[in-house]
């Protein structure tokens, strides 16, 4: 079994962190830089153009309203000039009515000391000083608003009859045009941002592609599918990265598989001579009285080491078998809670088994997930002075096994290193017969991965730790 106590490892995984998690990252996803940067690189184009049509399209609009009315506002005052050196300015307001007058346009015409107006009403004192000082011919027309409403001013001085004329322009329509203009080019501008952002997420997504599957193959590979191939048929730019993991996963799997080879048949040699020293301790033992006391010293240290190798045997070869791939054609349905009772009912102890909400039913290889429930337990037993409570309950579509203890707790730092093999913390040195061989645990989550399921450890509400198992459970 697994020691808990702190050792010398500088790995850290918060409270609760299941075995083998996810590292977080906080830097916005490849996939997401590279749709903003097609949404960028789209409202900097879009924006662009859409300012040099406004540009070129408002001035345009406006000259050419210019030209217009500084053409009839020319016609207009020639022919109040005519009116007037006809009438004598006798009747200023006959000058205007003769005038064609466009909507919301507004006429004024100073003689003799007094202003006159036709169109829209606005009070002359509106007018600027500046409009009126600056009348010319060739005085070109002023953009301002007058009364609320957009016009062009048009100031023509009639010297011979001491007239003033005033011309107020409306750029109501003008502005109307350019205003859906403006919101067509806002909107135009809005929509390709947008597709922008679209298409840079197909882009990323197609591009991205291989390396999801890359990254699928390579969690295949870290959770023990040393099977995991990627297709070298593809991209012709990624096909060396398929060559190049295909060749690494197929000499670690010639590798593991050697390696279990070996600890299988190292394992099997050892059997034979330790299954004599344990006889011979047996008889030993038998006798132990008419032993010294330093003899009967020894011979409990020896009983102690022979029991602690002979058990790591059997765990190395359990190692050994475990690295052959499990078919999941040979798991059958399996009622958990059962289960757990009957490996409960095989110990010394006496564990209370609470199943709230009915029995789970999972797929499983009984032998194996038998060996992971009674490790769990062994593990309390040896390090926490026993389980305290197991319960076993359905979360979801998971089936959930919690093992309780009471114990000293798991350090955060060793929470995901307690799994690994041969990690005893700091009793690596101890000679007891309580210290485990490191390979409990580790058998644990080996056999848990097998069944598609995760292990983790965590705090116990009111002191210890719990063991939680989570297993895919079989619908209902």
């Amino acid at each position: 079994m697994t020691a808990f106590l702190p050792g010398r490892s500088r790995r850290r995984a918060g409270p609760g962190a299941r075995f083998g998690a996810r590292r977080k990252h906080s830097r916005l996803p490849l996939r997401w830089r590279v749709a903003v940067a097609f949404a960028l690189t789209s409202l900097l184009v879009t924006g662009l153009l859409a300012l040099i049509t406004w540009n070129l399209a408002s001035n345009f609009m406006l000259d050419q309203e210019r030209r217009s009315a500084t053409g009839q506002a020319t016609t207009n005052v020639q022919l109040v000039r005519s009116y007037l050196r006809r009438t004598a300015a006798d009747n200023p307001v006959e000058a205007l009515s003769r005038l064609d007058l466009d909507r919301d346009a507004t006429l004024f015409l100073r003689t003799g000391g007094r202003w006159v107006q036709r169109g829209r009403p606005i009070d002359i004192a509106a007018l600027s000083d500046r409009v009126l000082a600056d009348a010319g011919v060739d005085t070109p027309p002023r953009r301002s608003v007058i009364g609320g409403l957009p016009v062009l001013t048009f100031a023509l001085p009639i010297p011979e009859q001491d007239a003033l004329y005033v011309e107020l322009s409306s750029l109501g329509e003008l502005e109307q045009a350019l205003g859906f203009l403006r919101t067509v080019l806002i909107a135009g501008t809005g929509a390709s941002v947008l597709v922008g952002l679209g298409l840079g997420r197909w882009a990323a997504r197609q591009a991205l592609r291989p390396l999801r599957e890359l990254n699928v193959a390579a969690g295949r590979v870290a959770g023990g599918d040393l099977r995991a191939r990627l297709p070298e048929d593809g991209d012709a730019d990624l096909a060396p990265l398929a060559t190049t993991f295909n060749q690494t996963t197929e000499a670690l799997e010639r590798r593991v598989a050697s390696d279990a080879r070996f600890a299988g048949d190292v394992s099997h040699e050892l059997r034979s001579p330790l299954t004599t020293m344990l006889n011979a301790i047996a008889v030993l033992d038998r006798r132990k009285a008419e032993l010294s006391p330093v003899a009967a010293q020894a011979l409990r240290l020896l009983s102690a080491d022979i029991q602690r190798f002979h058990q790591m045997v059997i765990d190395l070869l359990e190692i050994s078998r475990e690295q052959s791939t499990t078919d999941d054609r040979e798991l059958e349905p399996c009622d958990l809670a059962e289960l757990v009772r009957h490996a409960l009912a095989g110990r010394p102890e006496e564990t209370p088994l609470s199943v709230p909400g009915g029995n789970p039913v999972v797929f499983a290889d009984r032998r194996r997930l038998d060996r992971a429930v009674a490790n769990l337990l062994d593990n309390a037993a040896q390090h926490a002075g026993g389980a305290v409570r197991v319960t076993v309950l359905r979360r979801g579509d998971l089936a959930r096994l919690e093992v309780d203890d009471a114990g000293p707790g798991i350090p955060p730092e060793l929470r995901e290193q307690v799994f690994e093999r041969f990690t005893r913390g700091n009793r690596s040195g101890d000679r007891g017969n309580g210290t485990g061989t490191g390979l409990g645990l580790a058998l644990v989550a080996q056999h848990v991965r097998r069944h598609h399921g995760q292990v983790w450890s965590e705090d116990r509400p009111g002191g210890g730790t719990r063991f939680v198992i989570e297993l895919p459970s079989v619908p209902d």
